[in-house]
């Protein structure tokens, strides 16, 4: 159980923050940059879900990838270094990454077929999702660029591709499973 009797510790005012595992990192390092873009895009799907209360099933998926960012922000915050730790560390999980796939292919089915690039735009859910979108594949970019200096699991980089994939469809899905989708024509304005 996470318990938070104390909010500012003074610790990072030197610059520094604390990973799980205890040693100190700049708060400029890539990986605190990878899991507070996690944090960024987390924050979205919470003021998504301030439009999408009323659309329950996708509601309730939103709700469980926001404990799933949490996770997907341990696991990036306990760096595998190879040494043994005395406590088994939060990683996201194959599972995790199949149930994100399932519910894409859920909301995916009741969607109109693309006939153009999306515009984000449309109702305010979907907009806020697309939102959230774009912040999720700036983590995806940092997590990857992590990945080639550092260990990360590829569960955790597989499922913030499919969170950015989900987004998608889930804008999609809010606007009206598609029907009120804005699209793109190209040249429309020269």
């Amino acid at each position: 159980m996470v318990r938070l009797n104390k909010i500012y510790t003074r610790t990072g005012d030197d610059g520094t923050t604390g990973l799980v595992s205890g040693p100190r990192r700049a708060k400029c390092d890539l990986r605190i940059e990878a899991y507070g873009t996690v944090d960024e895009a987390n924050a979205l799907v919470g003021l998504a879900r301030l439009h999408t209360g009323d659309m329950g099933d996708l509601d309730a998926m939103l709700m469980r990838i926001q404990n799933d960012l949490f996770d997907l922000g341990a696991d990036l915050a306990t760096p595998d270094t190879g040494e043994k730790l005395d406590y088994e560390p939060l990683r996201i999980a194959a599972s995790q990454v199949a149930r994100i796939e399932g519910e894409i292919d859920r909301l995916n089915a009741d969607l109109e077929p693309l006939r153009s690039f999306v515009l984000p735009a449309g109702s305010p859910a979907s907009a806020a999702l697309h939102v959230a979108r774009t912040v999720a594949r700036r983590a995806e970019r940092q997590i990857v660029a992590l990945a080639a200096g550092e260990i990360v699991s590829r569960d955790a980089i597989s499922y913030i591709n499919r969170l950015s994939d989900f987004l998608f469809v889930a804008a999609r899905w809010a606007n009206d499973k598609g029907r009120a989708d804005v699209l793109w024509v190209p040249g429309k304005n020269r």
